[in-house]
């Protein structure tokens, strides 16, 4: 069963990236946009608290694990970002997803998990679809920028906290619903307070003409109800995730879930009738392979 719900929870929060890249297709601002995913996401996760029963606020335990997954969620999105702003995204978006290596480094020598050799190669054919469908043709790979490399290392070791700190709570037998409501909280409140220090700042320039700001604030909203959308699926996405940690080996789980770029890939071509190149057949068929191979 657990391996029913890490698919799941791939297809789902993949459902959140294809809602982000149909904001910014339509013109969103990237952090409205973020404010609005991580606005339903914290309702969700509260609701789903309280619905279990579970939901647990007298432990500092819980507070500090959701502070940590909650920078590695938020403060991992916008590191991602800046590397993006240095360097070509067919490099930037396979390295972030090198979490994913340190997260089964971990399980496997932490809590003693261990692969068959068609579970190595099943997570090897699932990280290689990540990397094929990431790589964009005809993009420069010439890496200029010094900073670009510390983005990078960043964004892999914030990443890994999100999505390794799961693992570690759920071994500690901690509530992960409330973790995960405090980690969005805490991302909610990061850039909400991001929005509020532009625009003051934007506020207090004369130089800004009434059309620029007629724009701005329509690329804000734009973001920001696409944001609510993305929101409801990273919040189930990331939910079934941590049910999947239940039952499931992280080693396993965790490369699953990182094949949740490619239904971003496939919805933009069934939305905007694109055909299937080579490699996204290529990548499509080594996921169906990998799955197949680590079951």
């Amino acid at each position: 069963m657990w391996y029913v719900i890490a698919l799941l929870s791939a297809i789902v929060f993949g459902f959140a990236g294809l809602f982000m890249k149909i904001s910014q297709a339509k013109g969103g601002r990237h952090d409205e946009l973020l404010l609005g995913l991580y606005t339903t996401g914290t309702v969700g996760f509260l609701i789903n608290a309280l619905a279990e029963g579970n939901i647990v606020f007298d432990d500092w335990r819980i507070w500090a694990a959701g502070l940590i997954v909650g920078i590695g969620s938020a403060w991992g999105n916008a590191v991602f970002m800046k590397a993006l702003d240095y360097g070509p995204a067919s490099l930037t978006s396979p390295l972030t997803n090198t979490n994913i290596v340190l997260i089964i480094a971990m399980s496997m020598l932490w809590y003693g998990e261990t692969l068959s050799g068609s579970e190595w190669l099943g997570i090897a054919c699932l990280l290689t679809a990540v990397v094929l469908i990431s790589l964009r043709p005809g993009e420069a790979l010439t890496i200029r920028e010094k900073r670009w490399f510390v983005f990078i290392l960043l964004a892999i070791l914030l990443f890994t906290f999100r999505n390794g700190g799961l693992k570690v709570t759920q071994e500690l037998n901690m509530p992960n619903t409330t973790i995960l409501f405090i980690a969005y909280f805490f991302s909610l409140v990061w850039f909400a307070g991001k929005i509020m220090t532009r625009s003051y700042g934007s506020n207090s320039s004369a130089e800004s003409a009434s059309s620029d700001s007629n724009l701005r604030r329509d690329a804000g909203k734009i973001g920001f109800l696409w944001g609510l959308a993305a929101g409801v699926c990273s919040y189930a996405g990331m939910q079934l995730y941590s049910v999947a940690l239940v039952d499931g080996q992280a080693n396993i789980v965790a490369p699953i879930f990182a094949t949740n770029s490619l239904v971003l890939v496939f919805g933009a071509i069934l939305l905007y009738r694109e055909r299937l190149t080579l490699k996204q057949t290529a990548a499509l068929s080594l996921l169906v392979l990998g799955l197949v191979l680590v079951r």
